[in-house]
């Protein structure tokens, strides 16, 4: 694999689901924004939200299948409901390909807040993790991460400040937000959903 930073990669091969559009400047420098629709195994298909620099030689269409390679980000957006913190799949580099879907993680980061850990009514335990990953220039990513069964047993006693390694996939997940006054929204969560757990 790639290395694109060795604390943080991303692949992920899936169908362009809209035409890029754009969505930031940021030093003079245009970029862009699509879905990129990843099937899981079992069906489900995750909408992953690409962002990507409009020098690369590449922008796909939608309908396409491509290969995205580069890393997970992440930042607060204010709403009229409050902070809202949002992960994006920043490409480094597109390419067309037409090999099977694939959506593979890797991070090493820092538990920067207690684990939430609950059963579910199935009895299936469940890990809520928020892990920081470093960025150059002093700056990090914070990246909403699951866990399930074992991993999830095992990530329930990590005391903050613990180095990971996590290794998964990123999954969209649609859920209704309400509020005291009555009102609901839908909401769409992406999380890291773990395959392993290890300390670093």
């Amino acid at each position: 694999m790639r290395i694109a930073n060795e604390n943080n990669t991303a692949v992920f091969r899936g169908q362009v689901k809209d035409e890029p559009v754009f969505n930031h400047a940021l030093f003079e420098e245009s970029f862009y924004g699509f879905t990129l629709l990843v099937p899981r195994l079992s069906g489900v298909i995750d909408e992953l939200p690409v962002t990507f620099p409009g020098r690369l030689p590449i922008h796909p269409r939608a309908g396409e299948r491509v290969s995205v390679f580069g890393q997970l980000r992440s930042y607060k957006k204010q709403t009229e409901q409050g902070n809202r913190l949002l992960v994006t799949v920043f490409a480094k580099e597109i390419d067309f390909s037409d090999e099977e879907p694939e959506n593979d993680v890797h991070l090493i980061g820092f538990l920067c807040k207690p684990v939430i850990f609950r059963t579910t009514p199935f009895m299936r335990e469940i890990s809520d993790l928020l892990i920081a990953v470093n960025r150059p220039y002093g700056k990090s990513v914070y990246l909403p991460c699951i866990a399930w069964g074992r991993n999830a047993h095992f990530a329930r006693d990590i005391p903050v400040g613990s180095s990971l390694h996590i290794e998964g996939r990123l999954q969209s997940r649609t859920y209704v937000k309400s509020f005291p006054n009555g009102t609901s929204f839908e909401r769409v969560a992406y999380e890291v959903s773990c395959s392993s757990i290890e300390l670093a």
